[in-house]
């Protein structure tokens, strides 16, 4: 049937019905797309309502997150994620609701590009945050530069909630990116490798 070209999608149609498999992976894709828009958001809202207010000598200082750029990135790259997650996990739900998969190759080269690139911002800024929170906890002693947790306790937990939420939503986004990686790869004859490796 293939030979005639009958019955051949032309990679830019809605596919036959879901098989089980395929099912579960698109409510896998669907729960961790909802799991990380949820994290993202989370982590963002604790870092941008953190303050903590400390007198020192009589002189009022106030610890928020601008003070620190890669808490500012991070908050950033967590909108952007969260908007992001929320935008494909729409996707996944009609997806799932229509119960067919697609199989166009530049939708699919799309998402795992989207995927990849928002993977890697979100590994890049829980980096760039945590080094910055374990010099505010630690200090730099060779550089003279003190321990600002010692000052601002709540502060610095609340950001390190934040952090930990944010590593939580970058794992969802790795995960995600494996997945949609496996969605493309798919498309390019996953079943002709694998008979002919049976020899």
């Amino acid at each position: 049937m293939s030979y005639l070209g009958v019955g051949v999608s032309p990679g830019n149609v809605a596919g036959p019905p879901m098989k089980l498999n395929d099912r579960k992976v698109r409510l896998t894709e669907l729960i961790l797309r909802c799991s990380v828009c949820a994290l993202a958001l989370v982590s963002a809202v604790l870092i941008v309502t953190d303050t903590q207010v400390k007198e020192v000598f009589t002189i009022r200082k106030k610890a928020k997150y601008t003070d620190m750029k890669a808490l500012v990135l991070l908050v950033v790259v967590n909108g952007i994620a969260a908007a992001y997650s929320l935008v494909h996990g729409v996707r996944c739900t009609v997806g799932v609701m229509k119960g067919s998969v697609l199989f166009s190759k530049p939708l699919a080269w799309a998402i795992f590009s989207g995927d990849q690139a928002i993977a890697y911002l979100t590994v890049a800024a829980v980096g760039a945050a945590a080094q910055s929170a374990a010099f505010a906890k630690l200090g730099q002693p060779e550089l003279q530069w003190m321990k600002i947790c010692t000052m601002y306790g709540k502060f610095c937990n609340q950001v390190g909630e934040g952090i930990a939420t944010a590593l939580l939503a970058s794992i969802g986004m790795v995960l995600l990116s494996c997945i949609s990686a496996l969605g493309l790869f798919r498309l390019y004859g996953g079943n002709k490798a694998r008979q002919s490796s049976r020899w």
